[in-house]
């Protein structure tokens, strides 16, 4: 390598620091082709000194960029520095990609240095095989505490806990607690409440960090401990945990097992990341993709979408049938094929609107028993009022299009009907799913997207075949 090129890139590097990133949020072109210029000449000294000090998700985001050749070339020549909290802000094909890469003696080395939480997310993708050869190569205490936690189910709250927590018995003094949380090297880095239990590890209480803090040595620990009325079982759903934190602004949260015993601690960083992914699935879900993510091969992706296509194409000749039997109607006046996809398409966005915030009531429960009969009359009077707005704009343009008031009438009087059904299955539609068990927010929009075409087009063309009397 050239000097003057060496000197270059550390010149690069040196006038942007730590900030990789440009006014518009992605990372620098400079930073990047500086970074790809060092993996080419294997400058180990400087990917150490200006890489693999960053925050794991600066290095995530920088890994997401690269071509994957450059990846493992990247982790490769970091070595020990590689922070391998970097694979938590990956997608998940990309993880894999970087992992299956790896030794597992590295990969053992690299969750032993994270938190419990990070170690499981890592893990969980793994092979049954490779986990275990993983857990093998830890420390005992620290596997049987990853172990537990992967016996938990996916998705729940015992998979996104963290396994390091302070627990301390109620007849310590506040002295001997705070003096417990200085020496002990074990305790984890951040933590803001000090549980306490008993000699089974049944969780008893709590105590803020500030009120440790402000109370003297001398008073013992059950004098000034709460209970915790927000613990929260490791088995449940993680997307249920964070409503919890949500609802009650939990910074963390106690995780028991069902004879309540005090397993782990759910965080509120934790937290903010289920809350991202699960939103983020439910917007998938609606759009018929799953869970694809943009790292994922073009035949991996193709799969994921064809069947939610097929049943497209199902409910499109449902649709194409019931414009089949209007055929002569259709051939009598030209205009009602022009003027058809207003009305399936006024009510088709007309519903989207609706399902979109029945769908994410459901998810945040702001829907139920108690309110949703008012919650459907609501949308239904929406649907009518909207309708009777865009019935008299539609009809006014398509009578003095077609110079045909009476055509007017009948595309007015379609589009109140159809903005009708829209509203009422677009939330009809998502709660009956969710009542039989079926997720909303994946099934809901072909329905939907079926009622309000075909009453779109049963409407208009029905009404058009009863008032200029063709038979069809």
């Amino acid at each position: 390598m050239a000097e003057s090129e060496t000197q270059t890139r550390h010149e690069v590097t040196d006038s942007h620091g730590s900030d990789i990133y440009g006014e518009d949020g992605a990372i620098r072109s400079s930073f990047l082709a500086t970074v790809g210029a060092a993996i080419a000449d294997r400058d180990v000294l400087f990917l150490r000194s200006h890489v693999g000090g960053l925050h794991p998700s600066e290095l995530g985001h920088i890994l997401e960029v690269l071509q994957p050749e450059q990846r493992q070339a990247l982790v490769q020549l970091l070595g020990e520095d590689f922070n391998f909290a970097a694979l938590t802000e990956v997608d998940e094909a990309i993880r894999l990609q970087i992992v299956d890469a790896l030794p597992n003696d590295q990969i053992a080395e690299g969750v032993q240095e994270l938190d419990s939480d990070d170690a499981v997310y890592i893990l969980e993708d793994l092979d049954q095989e490779d986990q275990e050869e993983i857990l093998a190569k830890l420390p005992f205490t620290e596997r049987i505490r990853l172990r537990r936690s992967l016996e938990y189910p996916e998705e729940s709250a015992g998979r996104r806990m963290q396994t390091e927590f302070v627990a301390v018995p109620p007849f310590w003094t506040i002295g001997q607690t705070i003096d417990y949380m200085r020496e002990d090297h074990d305790l984890p880095d951040h933590f803001s409440q000090v549980f306490v239990i008993d000699p089974t590890f049944r969780l008893l209480g709590a105590i803020a960090l500030d009120r440790v803090l402000r109370t003297g040595r001398n008073v013992k620990v059950e004098d000034i401990m709460h209970e915790t009325r927000h613990a929260i079982p490791a088995t449940m759903d993680q997307e249920e945990a964070a409503q919890i934190f949500e609802q009650y602004d939990l910074l963390s949260a106690a995780v028991v097992d069902e004879n309540e015993r005090l397993v782990g601690v759910l965080t509120i960083d934790d937290v903010v990341d289920v809350i991202q992914a699960e939103a983020e699935e439910d917007l998938m879900r609606m759009g018929g993709v799953g869970d694809e993510e943009l790292s994922d091969s073009v035949i991996a992706t193709s799969r994921s979408r064809v069947p939610w296509l097929l049943v497209n194409l199902f409910t499109a000749f449902l649709s194409a049938s019931v414009i089949g039997l209007f055929e002569a109607t259709i051939q009598e006046m030209v205009a009602l094929a022009v003027l058809m996809p207003i009305v399936a398409s006024m009510g088709g966005n007309a519903a989207t609107q609706t399902m979109t915030v029945t769908v994410r009531a459901i998810a945040t429960r702001d829907i139920d028993i108690y309110n949703a009969s008012r919650v459907i009359r609501r949308e239904a009077i929406i649907g009518l009022l909207n309708g009777l707005i865009f019935a008299v704009l539609i009809g006014l343009v398509a009578g003095g299009w077609f110079h045909n008031p009476q055509l007017g009438g009948i595309i007015a009087a379609a589009m109140v009907i159809n903005m009708l059904a829209a509203a009422l299955a677009g939330i009809l539609i998502p709660l009956l799913l969710h009542r039989f068990g079926a997720d909303p927010a994946i099934a809901s929009s072909v329905f939907v997207t079926t009622v309000t075409d075909v009453t779109g087009f049963l409407a208009f063309l029905g009404l058009a075949t009863w008032w200029f009397g063709v038979h069809p």
